[in-house]
C-alpha cells in the first residue's frame, strides 16, 4: 500500500525581525511547515487564497489599524489559527484579543521552538485528533460535535467555531457530566501551564456560550463551578420540562368538587 504524503502546512509571519523569522523558518521547515514572511498587513481575502493553516502577527507592523485588522481576520477567517506576538503587552490587551477571536498571544522575547509549538497547537491542520475523546462524533440532542471536521452543529447548522473554541467544547463534551478545572482545560487545550491571572479559559467559554445559547431554545450546555472550572451537561429546553410535567387525569379533574360557599353575617 502506498503511504500517504503529509501535506506541507503553510504559515505567514507578519514581522520585520529577520533574525527571528530566519530561525523560525528553519525550525518550521523541519516540522513540515512552509513559512512566508511579510512586513505589512495582508488582506483576509488574500490570506484565504494562500491556503494558510496559521498566521502570526506582530501588531507593531500594523500601526493604528492593528485592532481593526485582527478583528477583520477573526471575523472573516474563523478557522485560521491566529497567534499574536508582541514586544509590549498587558493583561487588558491579551484579554481584548482573546475575546475578539485571537487563538494565542505570546510576548517577546521567546524561543522559536515555543513559537512553533504554539502555532502547531492553534493550526487547524494539526496532526492527530483534537482533545476531548477521539474521532467519533458526539451527539447531545440537537448538538453534534464532529472531531474529524473540527466543527459543531446545532440543530443541523454550523456554529462556525474557531479551532480553539472547538477544542474547548470538545474537551468539555468528551467529559460530559464531570467538572474540569480551569488549569486542566488550559493545560490540555493550550498545551502548557496556565499563568496566574490568565482568563483565557473563561473568555473562550463565554464565546462558546455566545454562539450556543442564542440558538439553543432554552437549552444550557456549559455550567460554571465558581472557583473550580466548568461542566458540560445539556439541560433540556424549558418548554420540554413544562410539557413533561404530569397532567391531571380526566377522572381526577372530574372528581374535584367545588367548595361550598361560605356565608358571612
Amino acid at each position: 500500500m502506498r503511504s500517504q504524503r503529509r501535506r506541507t502546512r503553510r504559515l505567514v509571519v507578519i514581522d520585520d525581525d529577520s533574525g527571528f523569522t530566519t530561525v523560525l523558518a528553519k525550525r518550521a521547515e523541519g516540522s513540515g511547515w512552509e513559512l512566508l514572511t511579510a512586513v505589512r498587513a495582508i488582506v483576509p481575502a488574500r490570506l484565504e487564497a494562500m491556503g494558510l493553516d496559521a498566521l502570526m502577527v506582530n501588531p507593531a507592523m500594523l500601526g493604528d489599524r492593528s485592532w481593526d485588522y485582527l478583528e477583520e481576520v477573526c471575523r472573516q477567517l474563523p478557522e485560521l489559527g491566529l497567534v499574536v506576538c508582541s514586544a509590549r503587552t498587558n493583561l487588558l490587551a491579551r484579554v481584548r484579543g482573546l475575546r475578539m477571536g485571537v487563538d494565542d498571544w505570546i510576548t517577546k522575547p521567546f524561543h522559536p521552538e515555543e513559537a512553533l509549538a504554539r502555532i502547531e497547537t492553534v493550526s487547524r491542520s494539526q496532526l492527530g485528533s483534537p482533545v476531548g475523546g477521539g474521532g467519533e462524533p458526539l451527539v447531545f440532542g440537537g448538538l453534534e460535535i464532529q472531531p474529524d471536521q473540527f466543527q459543531a452543529l446545532l440543530d443541523g447548522t454550523s456554529l462556525n467555531l474557531t479551532r480553539r473554541e472547538f477544542e474547548v467544547l470538545h474537551l468539555l463534551a468528551g467529559s460530559a457530566g464531570r467538572v474540569i478545572e480551569r488549569e486542566a482545560i488550559y493545560q490540555r487545550v493550550w498545551g502548557y501551564a496556565m499563568v496566574h491571572g490568565d482568563r483565557s479559559v473563561d473568555v473562550f467559554v463565554r464565546k462558546l456560550r455566545g454562539k450556543l445559547e442564542p440558538r439553543a431554545a432554552g437549552r444550557t450546555y456549559i455550567h460554571t463551578h465558581f472557583g473550580v472550572g466548568y461542566r458540560f451537561e445539556p439541560d433540556p429546553p424549558i418548554v420540554n420540562r413544562l410539557e413533561s410535567s404530569p397532567r391531571p387525569r380526566a377522572e381526577d379533574e372530574g372528581s374535584r368538587r367545588p367548595l361550598a360557599p361560605i356565608h358571612l353575617g
